[in-house]
């Protein structure tokens, strides 16, 4: 073999290690709370390694997460260029304003983009929020006269759809969130690689649903080939919660209940595998005991990650 082929080899191998030690994906965390502090509410960019083209799942909090992210270091340039240049688009899992705020006060100021999601959460957006009636209308349909700023990108369920300006497909599915309320699961592909992000959801039994039992069945295969690489998913209140009062959120017990059937669904391969803690209510000491309960539960060995809001993370 010549010293050329040599080299395309060594060069081939080193870029190769290098994209495995950067991981899949990398995400920022522009807010990861589930209420009362609005300077830290539910919005993760997501891009491919060392890309500067996100896509930001959840937009309860923008401007201020940008600034967080901007300060760690996880994201360059200033706040005006990160909103308008890099995000490429926003995937609502359902319109709360924990989920949506940051989007709407930060439109003036924002660059023409996609907004992707159900039509039941597309909706909602254009008929309460962008309506002339609450907010300017920053998108190209409804009230008029429409300022065409956003772009309504409405998904079909399961039918995967690539994500404009990105490296990026996503799957939506649906979930229960608080009957009859609807929520979205998006899952993100880069090449063989996935990511799993969860809105708002109850656990199947208390929502008398079968939208987890469904998304898990989905999602066996690709934990078991080791290609689900992170599960985002809420957990907004401690075990102590009565489940009259949960309104379509998580327990620590609730979300083992759900990861023991997903389990099921991957022949109890699901050892190891991130599961990022969401939604966090941060009110008492609401943190510490979820905190507390889920590393006490956790018999299943899943790697509970509790992200902080600007600290990126590479999955």
């Amino acid at each position: 073999m010549n010293l050329k082929a040599l080299t395309f080899g060594f060069l081939f191998c080193f870029y190769n290690a290098l994209v495995v030690a950067q991981g899949a994906f990398q995400v920022v965390p522009l807010g990861v709370k589930g209420g009362a502090d609005e300077s830290n509410l539910s919005a993760y960019l997501v891009g491919a390694p060392g890309a500067n083209a996100f896509v930001c799942l959840d937009a309860g909090t923008v401007r201020s997460g940008i600034d967080k992210a901007i300060a760690t270091g996880a994201l360059k340039g200033t706040a005006s260029t990160v909103l308008k240049e890099n995000i490429k688009g926003y995937l609502i899992s359902h319109p709360h304003l924990d989920h949506v705020a940051g989007m709407i006060l930060n439109s003036p100021d924002d660059s023409a983009k996609p907004l992707y999601g159900l039509p039941f959460c597309l909706d909602v957006i254009k008929e309460k929020y962008f309506s002339w009636k609450s907010w300017a209308n920053f998108g190209n349909e409804g009230e008029k006269p429409t300022l065409n700023k956003y772009r309504y990108s409405p998904l079909v369920p399961q039918q995967e759809t690539s994500l404009e300006q990105t490296t990026l497909s996503v799957q939506a599915f649906e979930l229960s969130h608080s009957t009859p309320g609807q929520s979205t699961a998006f899952l993100i592909r880069q090449g063989d690689n996935y990511l799993l992000y969860l809105g708002d959801t109850g656990a199947d039994n208390i929502e008398q649903s079968n939208k987890l039992a469904s998304l898990w069945q989905h999602m066996g295969p690709l934990i078991k080939t080791k290609k689900l690489k992170a599960i985002f998913i809420e957990v907004s209140f401690p075990n102590e919660q009565p489940s009259k009062l949960l309104f379509g959120h998580l327990t620590p017990a609730l979300l083992f209940q759900e990861l023991s059937a997903l389990d099921k669904a991957a022949d109890h391969s699901i050892k190891g595998l991130p599961v990022v803690v969401t939604h966090m209510k941060p009110n008492d000491d609401h943190e510490a005991k979820i905190k507390s309960q889920l590393q006490t539960s956790n018999s299943l060995g899943v790697n509970l990650i509790f992200p902080e809001q600007g600290k990126a993370i590479a999955f």
